[in-house]
């Protein structure tokens, strides 16, 4: 059975005052006590605890967190394939972040992002050896040894 903070308490006999405080009268609690007894600092507001209207934020997608890093991996890489996983990754995360509710929309945008034009840098660089290949071919210098 529960207290109330101040006035008569339920199972005393009536006309009897509850016990009061050494300094004389009985203090309210103060708004700012946690329901462990401890004080927070002034001016703030008290600590929020689980079932008490605290909600924990959403988890972070982790193929969001997969796309950023293997597309980020795949720019530094030797070859732009790995940058391709990380842009497909980051499409997949993008949907199930929508569906699930979770955060990590811009992790897995960075990863698209960053995976595509990696992806294109890769491109790029490979037709610009091919377009040097077939220029060394076609300059025939058909000279003898």
């Amino acid at each position: 059975m529960t207290t109330p903070p101040w006035g008569e308490q339920p199972d005393q006999p009536a006309g009897q005052q509850p016990p009061t405080s050494p300094y004389g009268q009985q203090q309210p609690p103060s708004p700012y006590s946690s329901p462990y007894g401890q004080q927070q600092p002034y001016g703030q507001p008290p600590l929020a605890q689980p079932g008490y209207g605290y909600t924990p934020p959403a988890p972070t997608n982790g193929m969001a967190i997969a796309s950023l890093v293997v597309s980020i991996g795949g720019f530094f890489a030797c070859c732009g394939l790995p940058s391709v996983v990380g842009a497909v990754l980051g499409h997949i995360a993008r949907k199930q972040i929508r569906e699930r509710g979770e955060q990590g929309e811009g992790m897995a945008l960075a990863g698209i992002i960053v995976g595509w034009v990696a992806f294109g840098i890769f491109l790029l660089i490979a037709a610009l050896y091919g377009a040097a290949i077939v220029a060394a071919v076609l300059a025939d210098d058909s000279s003898t040894y």
